[in-house]
């Protein structure tokens, strides 16, 4: 008798099909395409003066940082203004470069390495905040943990994509991509702060680590899915690509 496969039977328990709700957010359509619409001004702007789009992913990715120094002073309002401030430089380093019709495998190499960089400096900043006694002593390391599974499977979620892609498969599906850990930060942050002794921080943090791995998961599971589907019979040499991160050039999911 076969015994099942365990662990992929769980991971199908907990996550969402991803074969049923391919193209499913946190964030409403209306919202993004609101949020999209009001930039447009912005782009046009930004166009007509030939800006660079790589002269934004720069500057979003000093904004990011920024947020990361802000929460690891415990100024986590000023963290999350700046954090939602770099998702906006996010979204119009991609439309720039389209408008432009400058999109290059550069700028997406560039692009996505920097959003990493940026990311890896918001979470060390939240894991410091934590450490310096952000958090009750008895807190401290499971929140400094808490801070890093967050990051490592952030940066999970984009590898997934990227790591498929490179296969020639797609792979934009998930609850957690950059857009819904951004906001989910950043907006409870602006207006409330780090909370009672740093918990409602640690509470955003733990919510962000479990969906980015519901995300991984996910797509996993898709990849799974779909790989299976066109596979030939005949074993395929390994292919190997570059962990890129999850965009297209210069484009957002």
């Amino acid at each position: 008798m076969t015994r099942p496969r365990l662990p992929l039977r769980f991971a199908q328990i907990i996550v969402i099909d991803c074969s049923a709700h391919e193209h499913m957010s946190l964030i409403p359509k209306p919202l993004q395409r609101g949020l999209e619409t009001s930039l447009n001004p912005i782009v046009a702007w930004l166009i007509d003066r030939r800006v660079n789009p790589n002269v934004l992913t720069s500057v979003g990715t000093i904004v990011l940082a920024g947020s990361g120094v802000a929460y690891g002073y415990g100024i986590a309002r000023l963290g999350g203004a700046l954090l939602l401030l770099s998702g906006v430089f996010d979204m119009l380093d991609g439309k720039v470069a389209r408008g432009r019709e400058v999109v290059s495998k550069f700028g997406a190499f560039y692009d996505s390495t920097l959003d990493r960089v940026g990311e890896s400096a918001l979470y060390t900043g939240i894991a410091l905040y934590f450490a310096s006694g952000g958090v009750p002593e008895w807190a401290l390391l499971p929140a400094v943990g808490i801070t890093i599974t967050a990051l490592a499977c952030s940066l999970m979620v984009s590898y997934a994509r990227a790591r498929a892609e490179g296969l020639g498969l797609e792979c934009k599906v998930g609850i957690a991509q950059r857009a819904e850990r951004i906001l989910g930060l950043g907006v409870p942050s602006l207006f409330f702060g780090v909370g009672p002794s740093g918990f409602l921080l640690l509470g955003i943090v733990t919510f962000l680590a479990l969906i980015a791995l519901i995300t991984v998961i996910q797509r996993i599971l898709h990849v799974r899915r779909i790989a299976t589907q066109r596979a030939p019979r005949r074993t395929q040499a390994r292919v190997h690509a570059p962990a890129l991160a999850e965009f297209d050039p210069k484009g957002k999911p």
